[in-house]
């Protein structure tokens, strides 16, 4: 398999990703905390927050896998 000619990350990528990931983990975590049934403000908080956690891997890999077709498309057009 050839190796490919240009990076596939560059640093504005990445702090975009990084303000994406935070973004949607604050997001879910507001969402879910309601949803928690518990009274203890520890675990609602802990729930959530691992809940969150979990979304958000799959929130990544989707970002990543966009960009890898996105990617693929754009240099099949050249």
């Amino acid at each position: 398999m050839s190796q490919p000619d240009q990076k596939m990350t560059s640093p504005t990528s990445l702090a975009v990703d990084a303000v994406l990931v935070v973004a949607f983990f604050a997001f879910m975590f507001r969402v879910l905390q309601p949803h928690v049934p518990s009274n203890d403000p520890r675990m609602i908080y802990f729930w959530s927050a691992t809940a969150s956690s979990c979304m958000t891997g799959v929130w990544w890999l989707c970002i990543q896998m966009f960009r890898v077709v996105l990617r693929a498309q754009l240099a099949a057009k050249k």
